[in-house]
């Protein structure tokens, strides 16, 4: 149904933005949803919107989904048929200094998505949950069929109550929903408080950057492309009940109800120092490295089993960090003008 839009919420953040591009890319409408919190720097997300106005088929909607009446009203005028929930307050430390916004957003915020998708019709709700929700697992590679009841902060809290949320709404109101479980995600138009941006930066400016544990942490980077390609096919495959499911034995990844979760990540983890060794490639500058402990709520490697994710809908992240800095310090210096810096310089030199 490609004249019936869909709603993406969180449009003007990083993976919402690529997500409702690739839509539109496609020719389907798209509602884009999005309050504009202050988390990292506003204009970022404004200049992410600018490019999605640019598309006839793109409807800006400045609505706080914390408030049910506008969230209700909202979807009484999209009427959409699939939702695509990527709104959240993100960052695994900022919530032990500022918890309640978490709490707002990520909680009250997705009951009210759910609510609205119940009353609306809405065919499938594909939302993000995260990796955080393995919490203190040691056991590689995290997998969906894993419990998943030791999280070691509150924003991974919140991911893991979302993932509960929805399979109760599943549950009684047979709303199909899938939760995507995203490993450290990177790529262009990023957030500027993740690793790979937060480097670049530094490092571009001549700046320090602290390096946790000796640079002996392993993520699971995931670069962005992949991650749309796998939310897009996974929002073409309502979830479905499991005809087997036992509840004697009760599999986590899947219900008797039509709610599945499923990691989207790149299976292949790559060490901290590695990460900062590419940037300094790409940018052709050393990093001055600052050592030091690993943060709270941090954990010291992540890895995810995609199995599921090939086999249902025939698709796995590939893209290598290295193919993946390099495409982000391309997008980084463009963006910030390096380029037409570096010939100002050489021209100003010349002369």
């Amino acid at each position: 149904m490609p004249h019936i839009p869909t709603v993406v919420t969180g449009a003007a953040g990083f993976i919402g933005f690529h997500v409702a591009r690739r839509l539109l890319a496609e020719g389907r409408p798209v509602v884009g949803v999005d309050c504009f919190t202050p988390y990292y720097d506003v204009s970022l997300k404004e200049a992410r919107l600018a490019e999605l106005v640019r598309h006839p088929g793109f409807t800006a909607e400045r609505v706080d989904l914390s408030d049910a009446v506008a969230t209700a009203e909202l979807f009484a005028r999209a009427r959409p048929r699939r939702v695509i929930h990527l709104a959240a307050q993100p960052g695994v430390r900022q919530a032990l200094i500022q918890p309640h916004p978490y709490l707002a957003s990520n909680i009250v915020g997705f009951l009210n998505v759910l609510e609205a998708c119940r009353h609306g019709g809405v065919e499938h709700l594909v939302y993000a949950s995260s990796s955080s929700v393995y919490g203190s697992h040691q056991n590689l590679p995290f997998g969906e069929h894993q419990p998943v009841d030791h999280p070691v902060g509150l924003y991974a809290a919140t991911k893991k109550a979302n993932e509960l949320m929805a399979h109760a709404y599943s549950h009684l109101f047979r709303l199909p929903a899938t939760g995507l479980r995203f490993f450290t995600v990177y790529g262009p138009w990023g957030r500027p408080d993740m690793a790979v941006y937060k480097f670049t930066q530094a490092i571009a400016e001549g700046r320090p950057i602290e390096v946790a544990n000796g640079g002996k942490v392993w993520r699971d980077f995931t670069y962005i492309d992949d991650i749309v390609e796998g939310v897009l096919r996974v929002a073409e495959r309502p979830a479905a009940a499991n005809p087997d499911w036992d509840p004697s034995a009760p599999d986590p990844a899947t219900s008797d109800a039509p709610h599945r979760v499923y990691n989207i990540g790149n299976d292949r983890p790559e060490e901290l120092n590695q990460l900062i060794a590419l940037i300094e490639r790409a940018l052709g500058r050393r990093a001055i490295r600052v050592e030091c402990p690993l943060p709270s709520g941090d954990v010291l490697a992540t890895r995810a089993d995609v199995t599921d994710l090939r086999r249902d809908v025939g698709f796995a992240p590939d893209t290598s960090l290295e193919q993946g800095v390099r495409q982000f310090v391309r997008w980084y210096r463009a963006y910030r003008g390096l380029d037409a810096l570096v010939a100002a310089e050489l021209a100003e030199h010349s002369a």
